[in-house]
């Protein structure tokens, strides 16, 4: 496979390699990744656990002290430059955590013993450590990745390249955050690194639970090659009651139905209990995992998977904890009956077995069961927003905003100053970048692209107003800006 680029024209290599991508993800689509290399006797495991990090840091225009020229350099590098403000001091150990997976990994194989972590770092969290020098972190990384004596041990899980968040993104966007995240990490680790990548992470664990929405992000998903979605265990429902899932320790199917009737599906790993990072820093997973035994899936004994992922960086538990905890677990675990496991390694055991996909359980996103009660699948997107605005009359509870780690933010409400210039900045690149047909690989695109994606990051809208929403608007300034000057 040809190796690409990192870097074009000072951008990150985010557009213009799609049939390069396309074809690489095909050609291991039907290619078990983990299996032969994966030294667990899955006849003999009792039940196993799956841990994941999260990394990102937001791009921000504020390489300088004029907002509206302030060069757009990664949050990380402004901390580190600013360690007197606030919680800046921590940068140095932020950046520690971004790279000591690449270190802890080395050690545990080399001591004879079978690590697992799965981990998923956002596009900007990538071009942010090489922006700003950290060409060790990547190299660390990158080792862990490819080379054979290790790469079993990790799993890369795919993003939205900027962290954003699928239900308040739009759908022809937040396609171009994964395919762009696809092509960036294959110009990082290559093709065939970006091949062995299966699973997918939403950023904050956000997934659409408007029927319309739900499917368009499933069959992006379908689209782009992964074979599994990690979801939050209480933004799901069982079709056949609305209830969470009962085995939330097995894999099962998303099922998601559109207002026109078409359904795309996806295999689903369920992430259980909160958000909390002392869950992963403390290693609950293997723990509650050894209370576990086997159980039945189709007709056959298979052993349950406790998932859960967390924040790599943030909480002084993350921060402290989380190394020697670690490094103990996997060192007690590897081997045991309750071994590590990362979730497509897991996956494809299972199918060994004969467990096929349309074995697994169904879920939906949460609050399908009422709408589909009161329309049919097919009865269009104007019966479906009739039936929406009923049920929201209804039911305060009901809404059509997305669940996510927690039940109690909104990723739509109160975010009005920054949506209203997002949505903008995204009709703006559709009417002058997409529908005229410009090639991906036009400088053009790509500048125009990166501000884009930069712009609609999650980040602008959970710190609520201030200088957060500033950035924010401002890239979204600079993304019509361009449109307007360059096309």
């Amino acid at each position: 496979m040809t190796a690409l680029p990192e870097y074009i024209e000072g951008l990150p290599n985010i557009s213009g390699a799609e049939a390069d991508v396309g074809r690489a993800v095909a050609a291991g689509r039907d290619r078990p990744v983990f299996l032969a290399e994966s030294r667990i006797d899955f006849g003999r495991v009792k039940s196993a656990f799956a841990d994941a990090l999260h990394m990102h840091q937001p791009l921000i225009p504020a390489g300088g002290s004029d907002l509206r020229s302030a060069e757009i350099i990664g949050n990380l590098q402004h901390m580190m430059e600013n360690q007197g403000i606030g919680d800046n001091h921590n940068a140095p150990v932020f950046l520690r955590c971004y790279k000591r997976m690449g270190e802890f990994i080395p050690q545990l194989v080399g001591e004879g013993k079978e690590p697992r972590i799965m981990l998923e770092y956002s596009g900007t969290l990538f071009h942010g450590l090489r922006k700003m020098g950290a060409d060790d972190v990547i190299d660390a990384l990158k080792a862990i990745t490819v080379r054979p004596e290790y790469r079993r041990c990790v799993e890369w899980l795919g993003a939205p390249w900027g962290h954003a968040v699928a239900p308040s993104t739009p759908v022809q966007d937040y396609r171009l955050h994964v395919k762009a995240w696809q092509q960036h990490f294959a110009a990082i680790f290559g093709l065939e690194a970006l091949a062995r990548v299966r699973g997918f992470s939403p950023s904050e664990m956000a997934l659409p639970n408007h029927p319309d929405v739900a499917y368009e992000f499933v069959k992006t998903l379908n689209d782009c090659g992964f074979q599994w979605v990690l979801v939050q265990e209480h933004t799901v429902e069982q079709p056949e009651d609305g209830w969470n899932p009962r085995r939330p320790h097995l894999p099962h199917r998303l099922v998601c139905t559109n207002s026109r009737g078409e359904t795309a599906s996806i295999v689903a790993i369920v992430k259980t209990q909160g958000s909390d990072t002392k869950l992963v820093a403390q290693m609950q997973p293997a723990y509650e995992a050894r209370s576990l035994g086997r159980t039945e899936l189709a007709g056959r004994s298979v052993p349950p998977l406790v998932t859960q992922i967390a924040d790599g960086e943030n909480g002084g538990v993350m921060m402290n904890e989380f190394p020697p905890k670690y490094m103990d677990v996997m060192r007690e675990a590897s081997g045991s009956e309750t071994p590590p496991m990362n979730a497509t390694e897991y996956l494809e055991h299972l199918f060994a077995l004969g467990v096929e996909e349309s074995d697994l359980p169904a879920l939906q996103p949460l609050f399908h069961k009422q709408i589909w009660e009161h329309m049919k699948p097919g009865d269009g997107p104007d019966r479906l927003a009739q039936v929406i605005d009923e049920l929201k009359r209804e039911n305060y509870r009901f809404h059509m905003e997305g669940g996510s780690w927690t039940s109690n933010l909104s990723w739509v409400r109160g975010y009005d100053s920054v949506m209203k210039p997002m949505e903008t900045a995204s009709a703006h690149f559709y009417d002058k970048v997409v529908a005229p047909g410009l090639p991906t690989g036009e400088p053009r695109y790509r500048k125009a692209l990166f501000h884009l994606l930069a712009a609609e990051t999650s980040c602008y809208r959970y710190w609520g107003e201030g200088i957060w929403t500033d950035y924010g608007r401002e890239l979204c300034r600079r993304v019509d800006a361009i449109l307007e000057h360059d096309f």
